[in-house]
Protein backbone atom coordinates (compact mmCIF):
# COMPACT_ATOMS: atom_id res chain seq x y z
CA UNK A 1 0.00 0.00 0.00
CA UNK A 2 1.30 3.44 -0.98
CA UNK A 3 0.65 6.37 1.39
CA UNK A 4 0.11 9.66 -0.42
CA UNK A 5 1.64 12.74 1.23
CA UNK A 6 0.92 16.22 -0.11
CA UNK A 7 3.91 18.57 -0.20
CA UNK A 8 3.45 22.36 -0.07
CA UNK A 9 6.96 23.88 -0.33
CA UNK A 10 5.75 27.49 -0.17
CA UNK A 11 8.12 30.46 -0.21
CA UNK A 12 11.59 31.55 0.92
CA UNK A 13 13.45 28.70 2.60
CA UNK A 14 10.31 26.54 2.46
CA UNK A 15 11.36 24.49 -0.59
CA UNK A 16 14.85 23.93 0.87
CA UNK A 17 13.74 22.60 4.25
CA UNK A 18 10.86 20.59 2.78
CA UNK A 19 13.32 18.87 0.49
CA UNK A 20 15.13 17.58 3.58
CA UNK A 21 11.87 16.51 5.21
CA UNK A 22 11.08 14.42 2.14
CA UNK A 23 14.62 12.98 2.25
CA UNK A 24 13.99 11.80 5.80
CA UNK A 25 10.59 10.31 4.98
CA UNK A 26 12.12 8.44 2.02
CA UNK A 27 14.84 7.13 4.33
CA UNK A 28 12.22 5.96 6.82
CA UNK A 29 10.31 4.22 4.02
CA UNK A 30 13.44 2.42 2.82
CA UNK A 31 14.62 1.53 6.32
CA UNK A 32 11.29 0.24 7.64
CA UNK A 33 9.74 -1.12 4.45
CA UNK A 34 7.02 1.47 3.80
CA UNK A 35 5.91 3.09 0.53
CA UNK A 36 5.32 6.84 0.42
CA UNK A 37 4.38 8.94 -2.62
CA UNK A 38 4.73 12.73 -2.69
CA UNK A 39 2.52 15.15 -4.64
CA UNK A 40 3.67 18.79 -4.75
CA UNK A 41 1.26 21.75 -4.95
CA UNK A 42 1.65 25.54 -4.64
CA UNK A 43 0.60 27.69 -1.68
CA UNK A 44 1.29 31.22 -0.46
CA UNK A 45 3.29 33.67 -2.52
CA UNK A 46 4.35 31.01 -5.02
CA UNK A 47 0.69 30.24 -5.67
CA UNK A 48 -0.15 33.94 -6.05
CA UNK A 49 2.56 34.22 -8.68
CA UNK A 50 1.37 31.08 -10.45
CA UNK A 51 -2.41 31.44 -10.44
CA UNK A 52 -3.26 34.61 -8.49
CA UNK A 53 -4.54 32.82 -5.38
CA UNK A 54 -2.64 31.93 -2.17
CA UNK A 55 -4.59 28.67 -1.91
CA UNK A 56 -5.68 27.34 -5.32
CA UNK A 57 -8.75 25.06 -5.24
CA UNK A 58 -6.63 22.23 -6.65
CA UNK A 59 -4.24 22.48 -3.71
CA UNK A 60 -7.02 22.30 -1.13
CA UNK A 61 -8.68 19.42 -3.00
CA UNK A 62 -5.43 17.44 -3.02
CA UNK A 63 -5.05 17.97 0.73
CA UNK A 64 -8.55 16.64 1.34
CA UNK A 65 -7.57 13.41 -0.44
CA UNK A 66 -4.40 12.79 1.57
CA UNK A 67 -3.83 11.78 5.21
CA UNK A 68 -1.03 14.29 5.71
CA UNK A 69 0.52 17.48 4.36
CA UNK A 70 4.14 18.58 4.76
CA UNK A 71 4.31 22.37 4.55
CA UNK A 72 7.40 24.59 4.28
CA UNK A 73 6.79 28.28 4.93
CA UNK A 74 4.95 31.13 3.26
CA UNK A 75 5.29 34.85 2.71
CA UNK A 76 8.04 37.34 2.06
CA UNK A 77 8.67 41.01 1.26
CA UNK A 78 7.66 40.51 -2.36
CA UNK A 79 4.04 40.12 -1.27
CA UNK A 80 4.07 42.06 2.01
CA UNK A 81 2.92 45.54 0.94
CA UNK A 82 0.29 46.72 3.40
CA UNK A 83 -1.97 47.71 0.51
CA UNK A 84 -1.86 44.25 -1.10
CA UNK A 85 -5.34 42.76 -1.52
CA UNK A 86 -4.06 39.18 -1.80
CA UNK A 87 -1.53 38.07 0.81
CA UNK A 88 0.32 34.73 1.15
CA UNK A 89 -0.71 34.35 4.80
CA UNK A 90 -4.35 34.13 3.79
CA UNK A 91 -3.53 30.86 2.06
CA UNK A 92 -2.44 29.34 5.35
CA UNK A 93 -5.52 30.61 7.20
CA UNK A 94 -7.76 29.29 4.43
CA UNK A 95 -5.98 25.92 4.53
CA UNK A 96 -6.58 25.61 8.27
CA UNK A 97 -10.21 26.61 7.90
CA UNK A 98 -10.78 24.42 4.83
CA UNK A 99 -9.39 21.33 6.55
CA UNK A 100 -10.93 22.14 9.93
CA UNK A 101 -7.52 22.21 11.60
CA UNK A 102 -8.47 23.56 15.01
CA UNK A 103 -5.62 22.10 17.12
CA UNK A 104 -1.99 23.07 16.70
CA UNK A 105 0.57 21.05 18.69
CA UNK A 106 3.98 22.63 19.16
CA UNK A 107 6.32 20.42 21.20
CA UNK A 108 9.34 22.09 22.78
CA UNK A 109 11.92 19.49 23.81
CA UNK A 110 15.50 20.46 24.49
CA UNK A 111 18.23 18.33 23.03
CA UNK A 112 20.92 17.90 25.72
CA UNK A 113 23.53 18.84 23.13
CA UNK A 114 21.94 22.28 22.64
CA UNK A 115 21.58 23.43 26.24
CA UNK A 116 24.44 25.87 25.70
CA UNK A 117 22.83 27.23 22.53
CA UNK A 118 19.98 28.84 24.43
CA UNK A 119 20.45 32.49 25.47
CA UNK A 120 18.90 31.54 28.82
CA UNK A 121 20.82 30.26 31.81
CA UNK A 122 21.12 26.48 32.12
CA UNK A 123 19.21 26.36 35.41
CA UNK A 124 16.25 28.08 33.74
CA UNK A 125 15.84 25.51 30.98
CA UNK A 126 17.45 22.20 31.94
CA UNK A 127 14.77 19.50 31.84
CA UNK A 128 12.24 21.55 29.88
CA UNK A 129 9.84 19.37 27.88
CA UNK A 130 6.52 21.00 27.07
CA UNK A 131 3.83 21.16 24.40
CA UNK A 132 1.91 24.25 23.38
CA UNK A 133 -1.64 23.26 22.36
CA UNK A 134 -2.86 26.24 20.37
CA UNK A 135 -6.45 26.77 19.23
CA UNK A 136 -6.09 27.42 15.52
CA UNK A 137 -9.33 28.47 13.82
CA UNK A 138 -10.87 30.97 16.23
CA UNK A 139 -9.89 34.04 18.17
CA UNK A 140 -8.62 37.34 16.84
CA UNK A 141 -7.15 35.91 13.63
CA UNK A 142 -10.58 34.79 12.45
CA UNK A 143 -12.84 37.36 14.12
CA UNK A 144 -14.59 40.22 12.34
CA UNK A 145 -12.15 42.94 11.25
CA UNK A 146 -12.08 46.29 9.54
CA UNK A 147 -9.12 47.71 7.70
CA UNK A 148 -8.19 51.33 8.37
CA UNK A 149 -10.87 53.72 7.11
CA UNK A 150 -10.61 57.36 6.13
CA UNK A 151 -10.74 58.38 9.80
CA UNK A 152 -7.70 56.22 10.58
CA UNK A 153 -9.66 53.59 12.52
CA UNK A 154 -9.29 49.81 12.27
CA UNK A 155 -10.27 46.87 14.46
CA UNK A 156 -9.90 43.12 14.93
CA UNK A 157 -12.30 41.07 17.04
CA UNK A 158 -11.31 38.27 19.41
CA UNK A 159 -14.29 35.95 19.23
CA UNK A 160 -14.71 32.48 20.76
CA UNK A 161 -17.62 30.10 21.24
CA UNK A 162 -17.92 27.51 23.97
CA UNK A 163 -17.79 24.53 21.54
CA UNK A 164 -14.52 25.85 20.04
CA UNK A 165 -12.96 26.01 23.49
CA UNK A 166 -14.32 22.62 24.58
CA UNK A 167 -12.83 20.72 21.66
CA UNK A 168 -9.33 22.19 22.01
CA UNK A 169 -9.42 21.71 25.79
CA UNK A 170 -10.13 17.98 25.35
CA UNK A 171 -7.06 17.71 23.11
CA UNK A 172 -4.90 19.32 25.80
CA UNK A 173 -6.22 17.22 28.68
CA UNK A 174 -5.89 13.95 26.75
CA UNK A 175 -2.31 14.84 25.83
CA UNK A 176 -1.46 15.81 29.41
CA UNK A 177 -2.83 12.46 30.57
CA UNK A 178 -0.13 10.77 28.48
CA UNK A 179 2.58 13.08 29.85
CA UNK A 180 3.06 14.67 33.30
CA UNK A 181 -0.65 15.35 33.94
CA UNK A 182 -0.56 19.15 34.08
CA UNK A 183 -2.49 21.60 31.89
CA UNK A 184 -1.67 25.30 32.15
CA UNK A 185 -4.44 27.30 30.48
CA UNK A 186 -3.48 30.75 29.22
CA UNK A 187 -5.87 33.70 29.02
CA UNK A 188 -6.35 37.38 29.85
CA UNK A 189 -9.47 36.89 31.97
CA UNK A 190 -8.83 39.99 34.05
CA UNK A 191 -9.51 42.16 30.97
CA UNK A 192 -11.14 40.23 28.10
CA UNK A 193 -14.68 38.83 28.02
CA UNK A 194 -13.61 36.11 25.58
CA UNK A 195 -10.92 35.06 28.05
CA UNK A 196 -13.43 34.82 30.88
CA UNK A 197 -15.46 32.45 28.70
CA UNK A 198 -12.23 30.55 27.94
CA UNK A 199 -11.34 30.14 31.63
CA UNK A 200 -14.84 29.10 32.65
CA UNK A 201 -15.15 26.57 29.83
CA UNK A 202 -11.71 25.03 30.37
CA UNK A 203 -12.49 24.64 34.07
CA UNK A 204 -15.64 22.75 33.13
CA UNK A 205 -13.78 20.36 30.81
CA UNK A 206 -11.17 19.76 33.54
CA UNK A 207 -13.81 18.04 35.68
CA UNK A 208 -13.83 15.18 33.16
CA UNK A 209 -10.10 14.58 33.78
CA UNK A 210 -9.70 14.19 37.56
CA UNK A 211 -6.17 12.78 37.17
CA UNK A 212 -4.93 15.91 35.36
CA UNK A 213 -4.16 19.08 37.31
CA UNK A 214 -5.32 22.40 35.84
CA UNK A 215 -3.80 25.79 36.50
CA UNK A 216 -4.72 29.14 34.94
CA UNK A 217 -2.17 31.82 34.05
CA UNK A 218 -2.62 35.25 32.53
CA UNK A 219 -0.72 35.62 29.26
CA UNK A 220 1.70 38.23 30.60
CA UNK A 221 2.52 36.10 33.64
CA UNK A 222 2.89 33.00 31.45
CA UNK A 223 5.39 34.79 29.19
CA UNK A 224 7.45 35.68 32.24
CA UNK A 225 7.23 32.23 33.89
CA UNK A 226 8.23 30.50 30.66
CA UNK A 227 11.57 32.29 30.79
CA UNK A 228 11.92 32.04 34.56
CA UNK A 229 11.39 28.28 34.88
CA UNK A 230 10.44 26.48 31.68
CA UNK A 231 10.61 22.96 33.22
CA UNK A 232 7.55 23.81 35.34
CA UNK A 233 5.31 23.55 32.25
CA UNK A 234 3.88 20.38 30.72
CA UNK A 235 0.94 21.19 28.40
CA UNK A 236 0.15 24.85 27.71
CA UNK A 237 -3.40 25.36 26.41
CA UNK A 238 -3.74 28.64 24.54
CA UNK A 239 -6.07 30.71 22.38
CA UNK A 240 -4.88 31.35 18.85
CA UNK A 241 -2.84 34.54 19.13
CA UNK A 242 -1.42 33.82 22.58
CA UNK A 243 -0.17 30.42 21.40
CA UNK A 244 1.43 31.98 18.35
CA UNK A 245 3.41 34.34 20.55
CA UNK A 246 4.30 31.92 23.36
CA UNK A 247 5.51 29.15 21.05
CA UNK A 248 7.91 31.56 19.32
CA UNK A 249 9.14 32.63 22.75
CA UNK A 250 9.55 28.98 23.70
CA UNK A 251 11.74 28.41 20.65
CA UNK A 252 14.48 30.36 22.39
CA UNK A 253 14.70 27.60 24.96
CA UNK A 254 16.12 25.42 22.18
CA UNK A 255 18.45 28.10 20.85
CA UNK A 256 16.79 28.59 17.47
CA UNK A 257 13.35 28.97 15.93
CA UNK A 258 14.59 26.51 13.31
CA UNK A 259 14.35 23.65 15.80
CA UNK A 260 10.60 23.63 16.48
CA UNK A 261 8.09 21.39 14.66
CA UNK A 262 4.30 21.57 14.70
CA UNK A 263 1.26 19.47 13.89
CA UNK A 264 -2.14 20.89 12.98
CA UNK A 265 -4.97 18.43 13.60
CA UNK A 266 -8.72 18.70 13.17
CA UNK A 267 -12.00 17.21 12.22
CA UNK A 268 -10.96 16.02 8.74
CA UNK A 269 -8.77 13.04 7.97
CA UNK A 270 -5.91 15.28 6.84
CA UNK A 271 -3.38 16.95 9.14
CA UNK A 272 -0.72 19.54 8.31
CA UNK A 273 2.87 19.39 9.56
CA UNK A 274 5.22 22.36 9.36
CA UNK A 275 8.15 23.99 11.14
CA UNK A 276 7.26 26.90 13.37
CA UNK A 277 9.68 29.28 11.62
CA UNK A 278 8.79 31.61 8.78
CA UNK A 279 10.05 31.84 5.22
CA UNK A 280 13.30 33.68 6.15
CA UNK A 281 13.72 35.29 2.70
CA UNK A 282 17.04 36.85 3.79
CA UNK A 283 18.72 33.43 3.73
CA UNK A 284 16.67 31.75 1.00
CA UNK A 285 18.59 29.84 -1.70
CA UNK A 286 21.84 29.99 0.29
CA UNK A 287 21.70 26.40 1.55
CA UNK A 288 22.18 27.41 5.19
CA UNK A 289 18.65 27.10 6.62
CA UNK A 290 18.12 24.75 9.55
CA UNK A 291 15.93 21.82 8.36
CA UNK A 292 15.51 20.22 11.80
CA UNK A 293 12.14 21.86 12.50
CA UNK A 294 10.83 20.36 9.26
CA UNK A 295 12.46 16.99 9.93
CA UNK A 296 10.89 16.83 13.39
CA UNK A 297 7.58 17.85 11.79
CA UNK A 298 7.98 14.80 9.55
CA UNK A 299 8.40 12.73 12.72
CA UNK A 300 5.11 14.15 14.03
CA UNK A 301 3.53 13.21 10.69
CA UNK A 302 4.67 9.62 11.14
CA UNK A 303 3.32 9.53 14.70
CA UNK A 304 -0.03 11.34 14.43
CA UNK A 305 -1.21 10.65 10.87
CA UNK A 306 0.35 7.27 10.09
CA UNK A 307 0.56 5.77 13.63
CA UNK A 308 4.21 4.83 12.96
CA UNK A 309 5.42 5.49 16.49
CA UNK A 310 8.68 3.53 16.32
CA UNK A 311 9.61 5.27 13.09
CA UNK A 312 8.85 8.70 14.60
CA UNK A 313 10.98 7.95 17.64
CA UNK A 314 13.82 6.78 15.40
CA UNK A 315 13.81 10.11 13.53
CA UNK A 316 13.85 12.07 16.80
CA UNK A 317 16.67 9.89 18.15
CA UNK A 318 18.60 10.39 14.92
CA UNK A 319 18.34 14.18 15.28
CA UNK A 320 19.72 13.96 18.81
CA UNK A 321 22.51 11.66 17.62
CA UNK A 322 23.65 14.16 14.97
CA UNK A 323 23.50 17.06 17.42
CA UNK A 324 25.38 15.02 20.02
CA UNK A 325 28.11 14.51 17.42
CA UNK A 326 28.52 18.28 17.26
CA UNK A 327 27.00 19.05 13.86
CA UNK A 328 25.20 22.40 13.57
CA UNK A 329 23.61 24.59 10.93
CA UNK A 330 24.61 28.26 10.86
CA UNK A 331 21.87 29.40 13.28
CA UNK A 332 23.30 27.11 15.97
CA UNK A 333 26.96 26.88 15.06
CA UNK A 334 28.40 29.91 16.85
CA UNK A 335 32.15 29.33 16.88
CA UNK A 336 31.78 25.61 16.08
CA UNK A 337 33.92 24.17 13.32
CA UNK A 338 31.21 21.59 12.60
CA UNK A 339 28.84 23.87 10.72
CA UNK A 340 26.97 22.20 7.87
CA UNK A 341 24.47 23.34 5.28
CA UNK A 342 20.82 22.44 4.90
CA UNK A 343 21.32 19.41 2.66
CA UNK A 344 24.27 18.04 4.61
CA UNK A 345 22.32 18.21 7.86
CA UNK A 346 19.56 16.24 6.16
CA UNK A 347 22.10 13.72 4.89
CA UNK A 348 23.61 13.21 8.34
CA UNK A 349 20.22 12.70 9.96
CA UNK A 350 19.24 10.24 7.21
CA UNK A 351 22.43 8.26 7.89
CA UNK A 352 21.73 8.36 11.63
CA UNK A 353 18.23 6.90 11.08
CA UNK A 354 19.78 3.78 9.62
CA UNK A 355 22.31 3.64 12.46
CA UNK A 356 19.61 3.98 15.13
CA UNK A 357 17.57 1.21 13.50
CA UNK A 358 20.60 -1.10 13.46
CA UNK A 359 21.38 -0.32 17.11
CA UNK A 360 17.83 -1.17 18.13
CA UNK A 361 17.93 -4.50 16.32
Amino acid sequence: MITQIVVLPGDGIGPEVVREGIKILRTVAETFGHRFAFAEHPIGGAAIDAVGSPLPPETLAACHEAPAVLLGAIGGPKWSETTATVRPEQGLLDLREGLGLYANLRPVRLSPALLSASPLKLERIDGADLVVVRELTGGIYFGHRQEADEDGSAFDTMHYTEPEIVRIAHIAFRLAGERRRLVTSIDKANVLASSRLWRRTVSGVAKEYPDVRLEHLLIDSAAMQLLRCAPDFDVMLTPNMFGDILSDEASMLTGSLGMLPSASLGRSGCAVYEPVHGSAPDIADQGIANPIGTILSAALLLRHSLALHDEAGTVEHAVDKVLDAGWRTADLAGSSNSSVGTAEMGDRIAEAIQQVREERE
